[in-house]
């Protein structure tokens, strides 16, 4: 029987084209199987707690792999899986777990960060780290039409279809906490599950909120219509501000 691995990875998103294998074989998933694969002498599959698209960097982002033995103690897996990825990717930590766990379904909540640059110019160190708005945010706007978010929604309207047209659309938010250092705007989501772009679709409605575009109230108004609410004003951050913060187990 195959031992089951736990990883804790860590990842700039920004050279990768997501998470989820692809044929270029240029994702996370792509680079740390090919790890998996030069330390244990054989193909590895690895399966992780959610797909991030291409540009969303993860602090810490949950996968598991069975391996063949248990050869290599658990201390071990990081600096030997480490020692063959790419430098923007790293695993933090590594433990052995039971055949139960499983990255994705055991889990019970991931929490999620963006990062807005709010100021005329955009300092190198912060590129495809924060999205870069110009106009005026107005910060009080943007948190109180945040909360309108918590709670029990279906949120159909604030997701991107994958293909899945039988999918439940309905999550809870447990908190959004909106911050602000200078020019630097975090916004941060707890939720127990989170559809295809519902992050970055919930911050662009927040921005045009703060830009003075959009009404607060429109969003309470989505959410109660879900799936009849017209998708065709809807406006998704970029992909670069949105930092995997967790996954609560």
């Amino acid at each position: 029987m195959p031992y089951r691995l736990k990883l804790l990875v860590a990842y700039d998103g920004a050279p990768f084209s997501g998470w989820q294998s692809q044929p270029g074989g240029n994702t996370i998933q792509d680079h740390l199987e090919k790890a998996f694969a030069r330390v244990a002498g054989e193909p590895v599959r690895l399966h992780g707690a959610g797909r991030t698209d291409a540009g969303v960097h993860a602090l810490a982002q949950t996968a598991h792999a069975d391996i063949p033995s248990r050869s290599l103690g658990a201390a071990r897996w990081p600096a030997a899986l480490n020692a063959s990825l790419p430098p923007a990717i790293r695993v933090l930590r590594c433990r052995y777990v039971a055949q139960s766990f499983h990255a994705r379904f055991s889990a019970k909540g991931k929490v999620y960060r963006y990062r807005v640059w709010n100021a005329a110019v955009l300092p190198p160190f912060e590129v495809s780290r924060a999205w870069h708005v110009t106009g005026h945010l107005d910060f009080e706007v943007i948190s109180g039409a945040a909360q309108a978010f918590c709670g029990r929604h279906d949120f159909a309207s604030f997701a991107a279809n994958r293909g899945k047209p039988g999918e439940n659309t309905v999550r809870t938010i447990q908190a959004v906490r909106i911050r602000r250092h200078g020019p630097l705007l975090t916004l941060e989501f707890s939720g127990d599950g989170f559809l295809y772009k519902m992050v970055r679709l919930m911050v662009g409605t927040l921005v045009r909120c703060g830009l003075g575009r959009m009404s607060p109230e429109e969003i309470s108004a989505r959410l109660h219509s879900g799936a009849q609410t017209g998708r065709a004003a809807r406006f998704a951050a970029p992909a670069d501000g949105l930092f995997l913060v967790r996954v609560r187990y």
